[in-house]
């Protein structure tokens, strides 16, 4: 079982399932939805998530018109985004788990959008846009 909260512990989850891949996003929107130079993601399937308390402070975000972004309106943790033509997947923002959770990137994907002034350096693939 993989858990996890937003920040001011408001909203507390639970994921019955693994995490079988996790990406980090350059692109615009995660940059700027995050407040950091990428966001790392882990496609999940939505029908194993689970609000355990605070369904109350969620809040949505359409951030394009088939995204929307799911957050805390209490302290603003960014919990998840998911696309209106694929119910079946949401995508976890990682840093809101907190149970014990080992599992490397497996690629960087918007990486034409990557800040200039950072440098990642890992042997995983990256994709100029969306992983292909």
């Amino acid at each position: 079982m993989i858990t996890g909260n937003c920040l001011c512990r408001g909203i507390q989850y639970e994921y019955d399932g693994v995490i079988n891949e996790l990406a980090i996003c350059h692109c615009n929107q995660c940059k700027r939805a995050q407040g950091t130079a990428f966001a790392i993601n882990a496609p999940i399937d939505a029908r194993l998530f689970k609000i355990i308390t605070g369904e109350h402070l969620l809040k949505m975000y359409y951030s394009s018109p088939k995204k929307h972004r799911v957050f805390c309106s209490r302290c603003g943790s960014p919990i998840y985004s998911a696309h209106t033509d694929k119910p079946a997947i949401i995508r976890l923002r990682s840093g809101t788990i907190t149970s014990e959770f080992r599992h490397p990137p497996d690629y960087q994907q918007y990486c034409e959008s990557k800040s200039d002034w950072l440098e990642i350096k890992l042997d995983i693939p990256a994709f100029a846009r969306a992983r292909e």
